[in-house]
């Protein structure tokens, strides 16, 4: 088997802000270990004997504790569509056959395996309330990005010193957490203590900063929001996600993600008018 599928198959764990002088190279790096393994998520409830059963029983020979988000009928014929460890796989209806990698629609010009984990990462960032994040935003928001950050990671402490040029962009910046070095790491302490602090805000900007935040423990979704990033497909921090569900190619200059995102926009918009005229 390729070592790249393996990869998907064979970890829960994603590596985080590689050490490069390249953000996109910074957000697309290959998978890797972290020092902590993320809980195994219950399998998609299928009908015994159906196709996705097949195709859920073929991935689960592979590796039986790997998690299995969501599977169902693939925009191919013949295959079924899983999402799994925030990447999609296609397994043939008998089982046999299994392919990974984007499925692209050539007259529609869609990536199809993007779109199926935009509608995922959507469902998922739902489960994270407000509350739970650390929000920088101006008055009136015209977009607004959910990215999973880390206080050690080079292009996340850029990112956060332009916040202010983010905001006057017109873009609110919700910040999840994602302890690049795992689950109980030093990293992953850091981040507890940053989301415990009084004042969160003052607390993230002084990690980014360099500078000591007191440990403090209390009930906190550091580990709920990790987990969520291994499951829309974080290979890297920042990862910035648009509302859509779209994930941007790792950190973005404030005027360029506002770019970006009035572009998402407007196909949006253009998508929806199409469809309203068929």
């Amino acid at each position: 088997m390729k070592p790249y599928l393996l990869a998907v198959l064979g970890a829960f764990s994603l590596t985080a802000c590689a050490q490069t002088d390249s953000p996109q190279a910074d957000a697309t790096k290959a998978p890797a270990p972290l020092a902590a393994q993320a809980a195994v998520a219950s399998a998609p409830k299928v009908e015994p004997g159906s196709a996705d059963a097949r195709a859920l029983d073929a991935i689960r020979k592979l590796n039986s504790q790997i998690r299995v988000d969501r599977i169902g009928v693939a925009p191919i014929p013949g295959f079924r569509e899983a999402i799994v460890g925030g990447q999609t796989l296609y397994v043939s209806d008998d089982g046999r056959y299994m392919l990974q990698g984007s499925l692209y629609d050539l007259d529609a010009k869609r990536d199809m395996s993007e779109a199926s984990l935009a509608k995922l990462r959507r469902e998922l960032l739902k489960t994270i309330p407000v509350k739970d994040r650390i929000v920088f935003a101006p008055a009136n928001p015209k977009y607004t990005v959910s990215v999973f950050t880390d206080v050690e990671c080079g292009f996340c402490r850029k990112l956060h010193s332009q916040i202010a040029d983010y905001n006057r962009e017109g873009i609110e910046v919700q910040y999840l957490a994602f302890p690049r070095m795992g689950l109980g790491s030093p990293d992953f302490q850091k981040m507890v203590n940053v989301w415990c602090a009084a004042d969160r805000k003052q607390a993230l900007t002084d990690a980014k900063n360099g500078r000591d935040v007191p440990t403090r423990n209390c009930k906190n979704p550091v580990t709920m929001e990790y987990d969520v990033g291994q499951r829309v497909g974080l290979a890297g921090t920042p990862l910035i996600v648009a509302a859509d569900g779209t994930a941007m190619p790792g950190y973005m200059p404030p005027k360029e993600l506002r770019a970006a995102l009035e572009k998402l926009a407007a196909e949006a918009k253009g998508g929806a008018g199409a469809a309203g005229s068929r």
